[in-house]
């Protein structure tokens, strides 16, 4: 049995005030006046993983989230900047794949508007 300590109970602290993706390093810039390593951070993770922490890939990081939900983002090729969004529906790919679907995630590529609008302007 794991015994609880100050590290995990503030961890936990800052992590019930976070409603959104976030990383290891996310964390880690919150808890940095408490002295709390980066590697206490990922071993906190890896035991929530799955049971209340669920794991996903975003821009070649290890992303987290409190839900096991969607993970979709559109990253602008010109600038690197990721944008997440949500997909409500996959009916399109219930008869494609031999299951339930639980979650997905999905990486979109592409120019954003702002950069296609400096573009034409340069036309």
């Amino acid at each position: 049995m794991k015994r609880n300590t100050w590290q995990s109970e503030r961890i936990q602290e800052e992590l019930d005030k976070i409603d959104t993706f976030f990383t290891a390093e996310d964390l880690h810039e919150k808890l940095k006046e408490d002295n709390i390593g980066i590697a206490t951070i990922y071993r906190f993770l890896k035991e929530k993983k799955d049971k209340s922490i669920f794991q996903y890939t975003c821009n070649r990081k290890q992303t987290f989230s409190k839900e096991n939900r969607s993970h979709c983002h559109f990253t602008c090729e010109k600038t690197g900047k990721v944008t997440h969004f949500n997909i409500d529906s996959l009916d399109f790919l219930k008869n494609k794949i031999p299951g339930s679907i639980k979650s997905f995630q999905l990486e979109v590529r592409g120019v954003c508007d702002s950069c296609s609008e400096k573009d034409n302007k340069n036309l």
